[in-house]
């Protein structure tokens, strides 16, 4: 027993060390020069990817697949407990497909604290590889914004079951049965 603890301590720490080399080849890649998109918030009003950095420099946008999704919607239920956090250091934004008015009442419903914005008339999913062949995904954008108006994407990533976004995965790879089973749609929010 403990030769396998020992060769789940050395794993983890390996996995650990293979995150901070990624993190650290993200960060050494070039921004790339993005447009400043048009999208049509929860209310109804137009707003820009430039107008979402408030007064920041940094912004962070969720790729989420809409309300039909209920992966996405397990990911951003996850969000709401770490939002104030997140806004603290940069501007947190959920963009989605859906229509304004779906996307308030959806929003309204989960509880949710954060922005949303409708993607449905632009092609920003698609320009920051989110959507290929009609198909969308899930995933996190980071954009930074220079000083004369000027936004760059940062860095991407995407999300799934077991990646670093979703707590409740981990968790479930502690259990015998694992995530076994498990299926978003079946829990009913209290």
């Amino acid at each position: 027993m403990l030769k396998i603890n020992s060769e789940i301590e050395e794993l983890e720490k390996e996995i650990l060390e293979k995150k901070q080399l990624l993190k650290k080849l993200k960060k050494a890649a070039p921004y790339v020069p993005v447009k400043n998109y048009e999208f049509i918030k929860s209310d109804g009003q137009s707003t820009s990817l430039l107008e979402l950095f408030g007064d920041r420099n940094e912004l962070i946008v969720v790729q989420n697949m809409g309300k039909s999704c209920s992966y996405c919607t397990m990911w951003a239920d996850g969000f709401s407990g770490v939002y104030d956090y997140l806004a603290h250091k940069a501007p947190f934004v959920l963009a989605t497909p859906d229509s304004p008015d779906v996307q308030a009442s959806f929003a309204n419903e989960r509880n949710w604290p954060f922005p949303m914005v409708s993607t449905i008339n632009n092609s920003f999913k698609k320009d920051m590889g989110f959507e290929k062949d009609g198909y969308q995904y899930p995933g996190v954008s980071t954009f930074k914004k220079d000083d004369d108006g000027s936004i760059f994407l940062i860095a991407n990533d995407v999300f799934g079951p077991g990646d670093d976004y979703s707590s409740p995965w981990h968790f479930f790879d502690l259990l015998d049965s694992g995530a076994k089973g498990f299926n978003p749609n079946a829990v009913k929010m209290s």
